[in-house]
């Protein structure tokens, strides 16, 4: 009886002792919450813009606390190109991003942010808006080649936009509910056709409301918290958090409605927040927050016009020219705060060049893993950034090339930005422009001394035309930019 006595206790021993190893193993490798929201301007927030018009407390806090990015871009200027780039590191005139509708756009195989962590102990969730592309072959049959199948321990979301019929829920590779009702298109007066309460016709799940999508997203992320501290305290977590929104339907719940003096946008992106604020504060009473690593960021620029900014006082992109789709800098520079407790100095402040495609480097950092040669092409690592040991004059990446929407493609190398056509090469007027005999067949920005591109230098520098057209070229034709 003694023995056996002495036994359970060496094995109660052994298995705290275990545990505790397990704990600190955990601990060593934060948790990593990116939380994107969709079609968000720079100028939005309050604490990229003193001048906002939306009161956004929430991610205000995330960068008092944490560091704030003045030159972060997503990698297209619009939202499946950026979340290509985020999720493989890879930009996404790499691959034909716009097979999303048809076929899954990441190839099986393919290293992701999520298998990248998945495989280094890391329990991998995702929630919201998945945007590249399942295998559908009907709604009531498994749905390959999405989240589950591309390192996600555990997903639920929506196919795409909450304006890209058909609308259902999905939870891991399943519809929750087929789209077997119809829904018809709506818009919004005093609105452009893509704003507003802006929604297609087309197949909607019964158990589905739009209007109730974004707090569900909330729900469901707030689930996932507590459900790991609770459940896997010695794994850590990576949670994806991919909110559809503002992006159109712009639907404020009647308690937000009011709240921002920027119209209905302004009052959904107040909700926003507000859900922004409940993953805050779950994080925080679950206790992991103090070990979390928390990305904040936008896909892209939002839908935002010059007769919005005239009629509302609220500039989304706080003058920087153009919004989404663009290859002007109000179409892909973005909103982007970094939150550490004690590793990233509170309120810092970087004008580093990054992209969303650095994503995946910096998580190998962080984990201490190495990433293999073909993985993440177009990936540096910005952890040194973060942790306040990278110089802000030495540039943490090498040139940047995002893709506009009609094809136009925009390369930035230090203060130096050329664009591969005339307009805006997306939604703004003009989008594109035939070149006049003997004019400029491209734009050609000091974003240094000319943040907002209203000067073309593009035939007065040819020498500078010349050498980003070689650095482009050579891009274009390589197959990875990363060392």
């Amino acid at each position: 009886m003694i023995h056996l006595r002495k036994t359970l206790v060496h094995l109660f021993a052994f298995l705290i002792l275990q545990l505790t190893v397990m704990l600190q193993a955990a601990q060593e490798k934060p948790n990593i919450v990116y939380i994107m929201v969709d079609d968000m301007g720079y100028g939005d927030p309050g604490c990229y813009n003193p001048k906002s018009k939306i009161p956004t407390p929430h991610i205000d806090s995330l960068a008092r606390d944490g560091m704030r990015f003045t030159d972060a871009h997503s990698p297209g200027a619009l939202c499946h190109p950026s979340r290509y780039g985020l999720l493989t590191g890879q930009h996404p005139f790499r691959t034909d991003v716009s097979l999303w509708r048809k076929q899954p756009v990441i190839r099986e195989g393919q290293m992701t942010i999520a298998s990248l962590l998945q495989s280094n102990g890391y329990r991998t969730a995702m929630v919201g808006k998945w945007h590249l592309g399942f295998q559908e072959n009907g709604y009531d049959k498994p749905l390959p080649g999405g989240p589950a199948d591309r390192g996600f321990d555990s997903y639920f979301g929506i196919r795409a936009s909450t304006d890209i019929p058909p609308y259902f829920y999905i939870r891991g590779d399943r519809a929750v509910a087929p789209p077997t009702n119809k829904i018809k298109a709506n818009n919004s007066e005093g609105w452009s056709p893509i704003q507003g309460a802006f929604w297609r016709a087309g197949g909607i799940a019964p158990n589905l409301q739009l209007k109730e999508v974004l707090p569900r997203f909330t729900d469901e992320a707030v689930t996932v918290i507590k459900s790991h501290s609770r459940s896997n305290p010695e794994k850590p977590l990576m949670l994806y958090l991919a909110y559809p929104a503002p992006h159109t339907p712009w639907l404020p719940s009647p308690e937000f409605k009011g709240k921002s003096k920027a119209g209905m946008y302004g009052d959904f992106l107040v909700m926003v927040d507000a859900m922004i604020g409940r993953v805050i504060d779950a994080l925080e009473k679950t206790g992991i927050k103090k070990d979390t690593l928390l990305f904040f960021t936008s896909d892209n620029g939002p839908v935002w016009y010059d007769d919005d900014v005239k009629r509302l006082k609220h500039d989304s992109t706080i003058g920087l020219r153009g919004m989404k789709a663009d290859a002007w800098e109000g179409g892909h520079r973005v909103p982007f705060i970094a939150h550490w407790p004690g590793k990233i100095q509170a309120g810092s402040l970087s004008s580093q060049t990054i992209c969303f495609t650095d994503m995946l480097a910096t998580f190998a950092a962080v984990v201490g893993a190495q990433l293999p040669t073909n993985a993440g092409p177009d990936s540096f690592n910005i952890l040194p950034v973060l942790l306040g040991k990278q110089p802000e004059s030495k540039p943490i990446r090498g040139p940047l090339v995002i893709p506009a929407r009609r094809g136009m493609m925009s390369i930035r190398s230090g203060h130096w930005k050329l664009i591969t056509g005339l307009g805006s090469g997306g939604f703004s007027k003009p989008n594109y422009i035939k070149p006049a005999p003997g004019g400029p067949k491209g734009q050609l920005y000091h974003l240094g001394n000319d943040l907002k591109e209203t000067k073309n230098l593009y035939t007065e520098k040819p020498e500078i035309v010349k050498s980003l057209q070689t650095k482009l070229a050579q891009i274009l034709n390589q197959t990875k930019t990363r060392p």
